[in-house]
């Protein structure tokens, strides 16, 4: 529990999703009030009181302002956003297709920017707002078949220090967490012989989420910060 987060309110793009819901779930806990944003329709078991806005596509400038908008109003203001919509893909270049490239940009450098610029003028308005983007270690060093993947999260990374620098004088910090592999299903029906407990939990990295939304990482922004559980 993070008791600096108490009564603050949370919005969750990607929220329907294992670490979208794994988020939302520590807020809650931490006392704050949450609304999740996804482009799923709906999601089962949301904590009473947690606003669960669905069909949003965050690609949509349009959507994205007005999911952001509702999550606001419905509140009455908004303190903090965490960028977790995203998708990846494995794919060759030899062989592969430029929608691919495309379509990753889309996904995760897009909805981040559109969601973003959609909640700032409500952070502004409430003197001291946070954005946490959800990047990856692939950013940093691309292996076989993960250019479009680890091209589209690099320019998560240059988002985030981009907004970082411009709103650091304006009360808005903007960090960004670089998770290994994810301990969800979808991972482990991907591959099914690695070893999952080298993985990083979506409890686990939640938690380093809520540190950067919390009044202890005032002082951090621009800050990319790698997540590597044991792998």
């Amino acid at each position: 529990m993070n008791p600096s987060l108490f009564g603050k309110v949370i919005a969750v793009a990607g929220g329907f999703g294992a670490l979208g819901r794994a988020v939302g779930d520590a807020l809650v806990v931490s006392g704050a009030r949450v609304a999740l944003i996804d482009k799923a329709p709906s999601t089962r078991g949301v904590p009473e009181g947690v606003l669960s806005l669905g069909g949003i596509d965050l690609t949509e400038p349009a959507q994205a302002r007005d999911a952001l908008g509702r999550v606001a109003s419905h509140f009455g203001r908004l303190d903090g956003l965490v960028n977790v919509a995203g998708a990846f893909r494995w794919e060759k270049i030899e062989g592969g297709s430029v929608e691919l490239w495309d379509r990753l940009y889309s996904l995760n450098v897009r909805t981040a920017l559109l969601a973003s610029q959609a909640a700032l003028p409500h952070l502004l308005a409430c003197g001291n707002g946070r954005i946490v983007n959800v990047g990856a270690l692939a950013a940093e060093h691309a292996g076989l078949g993960m250019g479009a993947y680890a091209a589209s999260k690099a320019g998560v990374a240059r988002l985030t220090e981009a907004m970082a620098e411009e709103f650091k004088d304006r009360a808005i910090t903007v960090n960004a967490v670089l998770p290994h592999i994810i301990d969800t299903p979808a991972n482990r029906d991907d591959m099914p012989q690695a070893d999952v407990r080298r993985w990083v939990t979506p409890g686990a990295l939640a938690e380093v989420i809520l540190f950067l939304l919390s009044d202890a990482a005032a002082p951090v922004t621009g800050a990319l910060i790698p997540v590597k559980g044991r792998g």
